[in-house]
């Protein structure tokens, strides 16, 4: 063996060793000499490390609660900006839901949350034009039922897709053009 694989092989034991894991050490194939080097300095290196364990695992603890602080101060952190966030959100959707109390009716507001029983996008997305429309001034009193209706009725006339299926045939690479 190379010297240098055999410090590659030394340094993988020691740091085995020393990070606790057990190392099987087996025989070459075929009745060639056993690796005894090997044994040899895994057998010193595990005397020497019952010896120093308990400094070691001093080291291993003090480490691992660095660690737990770390990562405790950052899910903190991160806890912290969260509710910030939530807060925000909260905060924001009340003042939308004050709003659109303000500028629908009873019977309004009933059928657009029946819309968003059904389709939660569709009714955000009414809920936006109306408030657009209130903020602009094009809106001054409340909205009723059957204006919401043609509201509705004029943005599915806006956003209704027409859905188009093309198929192509790919043809055969063992097809002729004759």
């Amino acid at each position: 063996m190379k010297p240098a694989k055999i410090e590659k092989a030394h340094l993988y034991l020691v740091t085995s060793l020393l990070r606790g894991s057990k190392i099987a050490i087996s025989r070459e194939a075929k009745g060639k000499k056993a690796k005894e080097p090997y044994t040899h300095l895994a057998d010193r290196l595990s005397s020497h490390r019952l010896m120093d364990d308990p400094e070691l695992e001093a080291i291993r603890q003090r480490r691992m609660q660095e660690m737990i602080a770390q990562q405790g101060i950052r899910n903190h952190q991160n806890e912290g900006q969260q509710n910030a966030q939530e807060d925000a959100k909260r905060e924001a959707e009340e003042r939308r839901q004050l709003m659109l109390s303000q500028i629908l009716s009873v019977q309004a507001r009933e059928r657009l949350a029946r819309i968003a029983l059904v389709k939660p996008d569709k009714a955000r997305g009414v809920e936006d034009v109306i408030l657009r429309a209130a903020q602009t001034g094009q809106i001054t009193e409340k909205v009723s039922e059957e204006r919401l209706i043609s509201i509705l009725e004029q943005i599915n006339t806006q956003t209704t897709k027409q859905t188009k299926i093309t198929i192509q045939r790919r043809r055969s690479v063992l097809e002729d053009d004759d």
